[in-house]
């Protein structure tokens, strides 16, 4: 039975996500075996997507999703959040609420809105903690103290610039595979997605993108933090198999 006609089945997974993110840092998971994890489940959604008919994805209800931000101002996320959505074949907006803080809404599919409010969490905890990690280093004392908070946001900018392009590559990658199927997956999901999304004739504006000052210094220490997050869906094992994982160089 497939798990549009079980829900059973579909809880199951959305339990495996869940019991992933109980896998946080604080609990001694780091940043490369959670996100990896996150790009596993990512793989199992693909399979679980591929098992289905064209009738029963049409048929698959769509959700929403909301990951707080819990700030008024603009958050490293931002800047990857859209990569965020693609890589799970979902779409996000931003909401404020009455008191001026922001929150990010996905909608899609429910196991896909799981795995990006995941990954938007996990993201957002390795951008904190690698930042902290930065602001103890050699290159980090060399800025003067005027200058460091443009050395935060420039390495802040850099790593999620970096994941991002990651979390693209990787997308392109799957569905260069789900292609070979012979099926348009993408473009069903898309457009199942959209025709639900239409429904709630959501009145919603385009962001302008605005140049910003960066530190090169910061921007590329933390591009080199993104780059060293393991995000790998193509793992052989399965979740329930212990993945290690080679700490990253100059950490």
């Amino acid at each position: 039975m497939n798990q549009t006609s079980n829900p059973a089945a579909l809880d199951k997974l959305k339990l495996r996500i869940h019991a992933l993110r109980a896998k946080t840092i604080a609990n001694g998971c780091t940043e490369d075996e959670a996100l990896s994890a996150a790009a596993k489940v990512a793989e199992l959604l693909d399979r679980h997507d591929l098992s289905l008919s064209d009738v029963e994805l049409r048929a698959s209800p769509c959700e929403r999703r909301v990951y707080e931000t819990h700030r008024k101002k603009r958050i490293p996320l931002d800047d990857c959040i859209g990569a965020i959505a693609r890589f799970c074949d979902c779409r996000v907006w931003r909401e404020k609420n009455a008191a001026g803080e922001s929150s990010y809404v996905f909608f899609g599919l429910g196991a896909d809105i799981e795995v990006a409010h995941y990954l938007a969490e996990l993201i957002d905890s390795a951008v904190r903690a690698e930042l902290g990690r930065f602001k103890t280093s050699a290159d980090y004392s060399r800025f003067r103290h005027q200058e460091r908070h443009l050395a935060n946001a420039s390495f802040a900018l850099g790593m999620v610039a970096s994941i991002a392009d990651r979390l693209l590559s990787i997308k392109a990658s799957r569905d260069q595979v789900n292609e070979s199927t012979g099926r348009g997956l993408v473009v069903l999901k898309t457009s199942v997605v959209d025709a639900e999304l239409d429904k709630l004739d959501l009145k919603m504006r385009t962001q302008r993108s605005t140049s910003r000052m960066v530190s090169m210094t910061a921007y590329e220490a933390g591009g080199a933090a993104g780059a060293s997050l393991a995000i790998n869906p193509w793992l052989g094992e399965s979740l329930g198999e212990s993945q290690s994982r080679t700490a990253p160089k100059g950490r």
